[in-house]
């Protein structure tokens, strides 16, 4: 166990939540989940985690329903989805003391500056996840690609903490790595994220499987691909072409896999569409460079979000 993180709360109890939360707990860290959902859930039957590794239960695992319930802690693990960020300056607050770190597992940009405005920059890193996890039942998560994180600072140079908080997650069986450049990450996340899920919800909820066996939808994802690629380039971003490659080429192999957008879409829950494609779009706006299929993608899925 971590000498500077003792006490470790997960906010959100979804997908995320549950895996690096399953996965930090059975590490034999001090884990509280506060959930809403899963609330009974998890307290009277546990969790369970399936993943390639093998699967695990955890019968006894400690939930709240309410921040004030677990109270300070040393760390924090935001997994909420971004559609949530409005709770935040609720959540948060009673969950800080003056040294708690803050991991903003969010997809998408702008989200980190939304928990930087509550916990504020000294104590807030970003984190993306590569990752296949999907919450299939109540207090179970199952991973099908273990992938690895990548954490940042969101302002300054990278700080002993956030190499410690690595350190965390890599004894917790995490891949967790710490790059200097969080902004470019977090565009190279959205170079998948945009094609996949927003083409997996505007087509009624399909795969990425499915796509990909269409030749105009997988056309469609390189366009949408390469459109991310030169708003990040206009802001001084450069990803390159490989990278871009490799998205698609990992995901062939990944089979019927449903991406979280579309899992949110079918359960009628809210969709992440500001931070995932509006944001990106207004960028584009701003630094003038044509979008013209994110614009598309981007207004069918305000339609439906």
């Amino acid at each position: 166990m971590s000498s500077q993180f003792k006490t470790i709360a997960i906010v959100g109890a979804g997908a995320l939540g549950l895996y690096y939360g399953g996965r930090l707990a059975r590490a034999g860290n001090n884990v509280t989940f506060l959930a809403r959902g899963d609330l009974d859930v998890l307290r009277t039957r546990g969790l369970t985690v399936k993943a390639p590794d093998g699967e695990f239960s955890l019968p006894d695992v400690k939930a709240a329903a309410t921040p004030e319930e677990i109270g300070a802690v040393d760390l924090v693990v935001i997994t909420l989805k971004a559609t949530a960020n409005d709770q935040l300056a609720r959540l948060l607050p009673p969950l800080l003391h003056e040294r708690t770190v803050v991991l903003n597992l969010q997809n998408g940009l702008g989200v980190d500056e939304a928990v930087m405005a509550v916990a504020g920059a000294e104590r807030t890193v970003g984190g993306l996840c590569f990752v296949c996890v999907n919450r299939i039942d109540a207090g179970v998560a199952e991973c099908t690609m273990a992938g690895h994180v990548v954490a940042g600072e969101v302002a300054g140079p990278v700080r002993e903490r956030t190499r410690t908080l690595a350190e965390l997650f890599v004894q917790a069986g995490v891949k967790m790595s710490v790059s200097g450049h969080l902004t470019e990450v977090r565009w190279r996340k959205l170079v998948w994220n945009v094609p996949f899920n927003g083409l997996a919800v505007t087509g009624g909820g399909i795969t990425t499987e499915d796509i990909l066996r269409s030749p105009e939808k997988e056309a469609e994802v390189w366009a949408l691909m390469h459109e991310v690629q030169a708003i990040a380039a206009a802001h001084g971003v450069t990803i390159p072409e490989e990278f871009v490659e490799d998205q698609v080429e990992r995901t062939r192999p990944m089979g019927p896999y449903k991406p979280s957008t579309m899992l949110d879409y079918l359960a009628g829950k809210p969709l992440e569409v500001e931070p995932i494609w509006g944001e990106p779009l207004r960028r584009a706006q701003a630094a003038g460079v044509p979008a013209p299929r994110l614009e598309t993608l981007y207004t069918a899925l305000k339609r439906v979000g």
